[in-house]
């Protein structure tokens, strides 16, 4: 079981590492992890933890979110205990908060909020995770627009010159495939 874990981290690792680095990665998977209080990880997580002590899948999140400048923004909004807990043992008695959603940090401001939706049925002892992402696009900017050739529609309405536009296009394209026959 170990070595799948490691496994899975070093697998996510190549993956990371082959991403580009001004691109918005984020991490949503049921991680199995519990990820607690504790100082070595509060660069990393927020105040609204379900748990004060995190198992072994937690600080294994923990390390990898430190090494790859990640935050853990499942553990940073503030919300009922019900709406934290994204697994509940079948006796309906223990809730934890187990998946995760990881982000760079340096675009945490994209996840508006985490929560989970508890009244959704996927027939799974996992509850549904849901998350709000904001992001801006970029917008190019269009240069040269007064040098740019605009196209007269008044020729294309006229039936004369859309045949003579159509013919000429026709030959452009069988001189370029090699071939001199005209089309009458």
């Amino acid at each position: 079981m170990e070595e799948e874990k490691d496994k899975f981290y070093d697998d996510l690792q190549k993956a990371y590492d082959r991403v580009l680095k001004h691109d918005i990665v984020m991490i949503l998977r049921d991680l199995n992890a519990k990820i607690g209080k504790e100082k070595a990880c509060e660069s990393v997580t927020g105040k609204n933890t379900l748990h004060d002590i995190s198992n072994q899948n937690g600080e294994m999140v923990c390390n990898f979110a430190i090494e790859n400048n990640f935050t853990v923004m499942s553990t940073h909004f503030q919300h009922k205990t019900i709406h934290n807990g994204t697994w509940i043992s079948p006796d309906l008695t223990t809730v934890n908060q187990i998946d995760h959603i990881l982000i760079n940090t340096n675009k945490k401001k994209t996840v508006q909020n985490v929560r989970t939706l508890r009244g959704h049925n996927c027939d799974s002892d996992n509850f549904l995770v849901k998350t709000i992402i904001k992001q801006r696009l970029v917008i190019t900017p269009r240069r040269n627009m007064e040098n740019r050739k605009k196209w007269n529609l008044d020729n294309i309405r006229n039936p004369v010159k859309l045949k003579q536009y159509k013919q000429m296009v026709y030959e452009k394209l069988l001189q370029k495939n090699g071939t001199k026959e005209s089309k009458s």
